[in-house]
């Protein structure tokens, strides 16, 4: 499965990538992939390499490439529970100058990028992410409603909010399937109902689950936090949902 560094041009600097496609064949969907807040690196390049299996070009940017390449801070080869309140504390003033202004005009840069790899096939894409990133998937289909077909979120951030352009208002914007698979610490039931009622008046068809027994980074094979059947629950749902966007199969 070939794979490569890139450095997508955004109008801040730029940005380093990781992408992961197959090797053989005709040009396939794109899609993009958000990192989780501890960022690019070898576990998200394996699940982006799984994906790529399947039939789609990946795209991992590095989010935090304001303040360099990835990883941006050092990262031990396990995150477990004892180092993880320190890493955190690292990161946070990262993910607080991750503005919203600056994560939409982000978006611009790495649908622009992704779209006109030659290994990307015409058509829409999808926009997946984990943690904060399903934030950012949100508001990148919210604002590409032409471009993003399917949108997918695990363990999300903040998806319900007081603010005016809390992601879960954004909903009716969007034009793409969802799936959002939460763990079950995610947020509270007040919030999980607000959101599920937000998805339900969009479309029936989308879906917003509690993966049993997870915690939050579920998916992340890497940190304490990891769930293998949490992980393939995430697959089991992300592949069709896919697969029914991109391929029309």
């Amino acid at each position: 499965m070939p794979a490569k560094t890139l450095w997508i041009p955004t109008a801040d600097g730029k940005a380093d990538a990781f992408a992961a496609f197959p090797d053989h064949g005709e040009p396939r969907p794109g899609v993009l992939m958000y990192m989780d807040v501890f960022g690019v690196r070898p576990v998200l390049e394996r699940m982006a390499g799984e994906l790529a299996e399947h039939g789609y070009y990946v795209l991992v940017p590095n989010i935090f490439y304001r303040h360099g390449p990835a990883p941006v801070v050092e990262l031990p080869e396990r995150i477990g529970h004892e180092i993880r309140p320190a890493i955190a504390a690292q990161l946070m003033p990262l993910v607080q100058a991750h503005t919203t202004e600056r994560a939409l005009r982000d978006a611009d840069a790495y649908l622009e990028f992704l779209t006109a790899q030659p290994e990307v096939g015409a058509g829409p894409v999808a926009a997946i992410g984990y943690c904060m990133g399903a934030v950012l998937v949100m508001r990148t289909a919210a604002a590409h409603p032409d471009r993003v077909a399917a949108v997918a979120g695990f363990h999300p951030g903040p998806l319900v909010t007081d603010a005016s352009d809390s992601p879960h208002r954004l909903i009716t914007e969007l034009a793409a399937r969802i799936h959002l698979g939460l763990a079950e610490d995610d947020m509270p039931s007040e919030a999980v109902g607000e959101l599920t009622r937000a998805l339900d008046a969009a479309d029936a068809g989308h879906t917003c689950e509690i993966y049993p027994g997870t915690v939050h980074g579920f998916t992340m094979s890497d940190t304490d936090a990891f769930d293998p059947a949490g992980l393939q629950r995430h697959w089991e749902n992300l592949l069709p949902l896919l697969d029914r966007a991109l391929t029309n199969s």
